[in-house]
């Protein structure tokens, strides 16, 4: 390389220049060197190691040497290696999804190609190699369709697109906590096993060991069949006999030795008629009583499910800690295959004391629009992937709910649009009128075509809320609030809760549930009870807003849906 082309770069050269090695791996991470405001052309003549998976790779100069295209998934952006092959066998280094930890000097490209990149690596040892087969990896470098990467969900994060998507995921979870934490709220772990249904659906995964039991019993069975009538006549009979012997032995007034090891025979006798007693009742099958199956066998000896919801539990803590928040996974056993539904999904409950409807609309905006400016502010490179590569407008979409105030109207102020609309000619496929749950294109007809921004709907109609939502003064509403968005229609469901323990406690049995599985939550309203909110904001589907993607199974890690729990 040129001298000229080097010695801008050792010109501007400064302390700061030093780049440090990962604290906790034996590298450097390419994004320390590619997102610095020169691209990297300050570090030039600097001696490093860094390590990733090869996207690209192609031998040049008749197998003299050869390009490589390295991502450690920092970053979206690739660092261009040049091996010779002096270093060592180049088809063993170029096929894409090969890992590569080697040490090398950055240089500036030469002048004809430093638009491209402003730094590359001259790799002068290569450290370690994870090989791959390019005949067997199903992963080749043509594109590959999202549907078709969910059957390989091991390996699909080494896909540029998967990648941005984990780097978006995890910026807004780190704004979440960022978020929470700034504005004084607790973060509180709520249970993943319940024995509550929070939204009263009934769509709810159970958690349960009788299956397993009454496997282990059907086999052990088998293998080592139930004693008979006769066996357990015979072992009480046994009980018995030992028992008038030791009851001999003290009306004769034998010796204690004698007496003490008649006692010893009679207590074996019992232990082991107790045993055949136990293994005559056992029965193949699920245990039950009454007809109906023996929770009391369980495990948690009641019936158990996996979490809808932490907002119940969370609103323990508010209620002693005023202002909390959970995040974690949820679960709901619809069996839909839609894009807009999984069986394991992730939400954001915050939860707040002396708060009213008002209040958790306020809060609600102010959260939305602070992750909206995070991405804009922390995650820019992989949203103009995603603008380049999905969604023309994710980046505009950020920027318009990140500096706008939301509109805000009340559910029937709502349906009077709606009906206006369809009085003008628009067609909605669901019918519009007062008490129906707004459908998605009604949604998204508020905020993509009437206001073009995102919109909170609130004082819903009671019958199509939960249990716990406060009964506005009407009798007919309740106050809860929905945040709409473009894109993905409703982003956030809240409301203020009711703290009434009359009035909750009729709405309980308005809905058809048992009193005694709620009997806790209904203590928060008989002991101090206090005005709180709160509110739950769906993760993926934040993350389906943010990029654009269509279908929700591309924006978690590990998608569960009917069909499929794959690893």
């Amino acid at each position: 390389m040129a001298e000229a082309a080097i010695t801008p770069a050792v010109n501007n050269l400064t302390l700061s220049d030093t780049i440090p090695q990962h604290e906790f791996s034996q590298r450097v991470l390419i994004r320390t060197i590619l997102t610095r405001p020169d691209g990297g052309a300050g570090l030039a003549n600097q001696t490093l190691k860094v390590g990733g998976w090869v996207k690209k790779g192609r031998e040049q100069g008749k197998g003299t040497f050869a390009f490589i295209e390295l991502n450690d998934g920092s970053c979206p952006a690739n660092l261009q290696l040049i091996i010779h092959s002096d270093v060592g066998p180049l088809g063993q280094f170029t096929p894409t999804g090969t890992c590569l930890h080697v040490e090398g000097v950055l240089q500036m490209p030469p002048e004809d190609k430093q638009g491209k990149q402003a730094i590359e690596m001259k790799v002068v040892k290569v450290l370690d190699v994870g090989s791959v087969d390019p005949a067997k990896y199903p992963l080749p470098k043509t594109r590959l369709t999202l549907e078709f990467l969910r059957d390989y969900v091991h390996l699909r994060p080494r896909t540029n697109t998967i990648a941005a998507i984990a780097r978006i995921r995890n910026a807004l979870a780190y704004a979440t906590h960022t978020f929470f934490q700034k504005h004084g709220f607790l973060y509180v772990h709520t249970p993943i096993i319940t024995t509550s249904d929070c939204e009263g659906a009934g769509e709810m995964f159970q958690v349960t060991t009788l299956i397993n039991e009454a496997e282990k019993i059907e086999k052990e069975l088998i293998t080592n069949p139930p004693p008979t009538q006769e066996d357990v006549d015979s072992a009480k009979s046994d009980v018995k006999v030992k028992g008038e012997i030791v009851a001999k032995l003290k009306a004769d007034k034998a010796g204690k030795p004698e007496i003490t090891a008649a006692v010893v025979e009679l207590t074996k006798a019992k232990e082991n008629c107790s045993k055949i007693e136990e293994r005559f009742k056992l029965k193949p099958g699920i245990p039950k009583k009454d007809g109906k199956i023996d929770y009391g066998q369980d495990f948690f000896a009641r019936q158990a499910f996996l979490t809808v919801s932490g907002q119940l539990q969370v609103e323990t803590f508010a209620c002693a800690l005023s202002s909390v928040y959970t995040f974690g996974p949820t679960f709901r056993a619809e069996h839909s295959h839609t894009s807009r539904h999984l069986a394991e999904f992730w939400m954001v409950e915050p939860e707040i004391a002396f708060a009213d409807i008002e209040d958790d609309m306020k809060c609600a905006e102010a959260y939305v629009r602070f992750l909206c400016q995070w991405l804009l502010d922390n995650c820019l490179d992989d949203m103009e992937f995603m603008v380049e590569k999905f969604d023309k407008n994710a980046i505009k979409r950020l920027q318009m709910v990140a500096s706008t105030n939301f509109v805000r109207l009340s559910y029937t102020e709502a349906v009077t649009i709606l009906e206006e609309a369809v009085s003008k000619g628009h067609k909605f496929e669901n019918k519009v009128e007062w008490g129906i749950d707004l459908a998605s294109e009604h949604e998204k007809f508020l905020t993509e075509v009437k206001f073009e921004s995102p919109v909170i709907v609130y004082n819903y109609p009671k019958g199509i809320k939960a249990f716990y939502m406060k009964v506005n003064p009407d009798k007919k509403t309740v106050a809860a609030m929905d945040v709409l968005v473009p894109k993905v229609g409703e982003l956030i469901g809240g409301s203020q809760r009711e703290e009434n323990y009359e009035v909750i406690k009729e709405r309980i049995l308005e809905m058809g549930l048992p009193l005694e599985p709620y009997e806790w939550y209904l203590d928060l309203r008989r002991y101090g009870t206090v005005k709180h909110s709160g509110f739950g904001l769906g993760f993926e589907r934040m993350i389906l807003f943010a990029t654009g993607i269509d279908n929700i199974r591309d924006v978690i890690p590990f998608p569960r849906y009917p069909g499929r729990a794959d690893l």
